[in-house]
């Protein structure tokens, strides 16, 4: 979550330091969760420079833990993405998510756990897969792709003009965040695949598809707007990384809104 929020920024990840905070420290919780956070480092080439451990049991309910980061990084003063510079025209890329995420949670346990009765043990039929793994399914990291892509495109002008990081507001609150007053980003549904997942809280939850678009990522975990000269090399670059990768609209004059058709 960090890594890809800093990469919205152009910026390369330095280091990252942890707050775990519980009512009873269980050592083997506490040993699994800063492992897992030592291999995410690792992967987004940052080191774990510290951290804390809090034991507050007036706070926290036994079992809880909270978990917490801050990340720094860095990125050359005239690289640094703001997405000023996205014009009607452009191009939309969107890269897939492999679930939830960590956004939307509230409402999906709330449909999974309470409208449908489920346990975290119990299989899902149309999703073929138990509670418990499809509500685990890892946040992705995009980092090594992105970097290598601006370390290709952006060196000498801007050809990926802005990134946009699809976490809590979904497509409809996030990507607005990068563009300017005067543009709109427009998305054609159906151009990407969405994940049996949502569907599934869409109708079981009887939520509407406005708050869909807004709760959760949609299948989406990153979109990138790219001009128009370079979106189809940019998509083939991220494609050759291992992403899947979909063309789902473009950029058009407006105010700074996205449009669903």
């Amino acid at each position: 979550m960090s890594v890809n929020d800093l990469l919205t920024t152009g910026g390369r990840p330095l280091f990252f330091l942890d707050y775990l905070g519980t009512g009873k420290l269980a050592p083997r919780v506490a040993k699994d969760v800063i492992k897992g956070v030592v291999a995410g480092c690792k992967e987004a080439g940052c080191a774990l420079i510290g951290g804390e451990i809090a034991e507050l049991p007036s706070l926290y309910q036994a079992g809880e833990y909270d978990l917490v980061g801050t990340i720094v990084g860095t990125v050359e003063r005239q690289k640094i993405l703001t997405g000023d510079t996205i014009q009607p025209g452009d191009r939309i890329l969107g890269l897939a998510s492999m679930g939830l995420h960590t956004n939307g949670y509230s409402l999906a346990r709330k449909i999974v756990f309470e409208v449908c009765g489920y346990s975290a043990e119990d299989l899902i039929d149309e999703l073929g897969i138990t509670v418990a793994d499809e509500l685990l399914k890892p946040h992705r990291s995009y980092v090594k792709p992105i970097l290598k892509l601006m370390e290709k495109y952006n060196v000498e002008d801007q050809a990926v003009k802005g990134l946009a990081h699809i976490t809590g507001g979904g497509l409809l609150d996030n990507i607005p965040r990068i563009l300017p007053e005067n543009c709109d980003a427009v998305l054609e549904k159906g151009s990407w695949k969405m994940l049996p997942i949502f569907p599934f809280l869409q109708k079981k939850g009887n939520v509407a598809m406005d708050e869909m678009y807004r709760v959760f990522n949609m299948g989406i975990g990153m979109v990138l707007v790219a001009s128009a000269h370079h979106a189809d090399a940019i998509a083939s670059k991220l494609e050759s990384a291992g992403e899947t990768v979909y063309f789902m609209g473009e950029i058009a004059e407006g105010g700074r809104k996205v449009i669903l058709h």
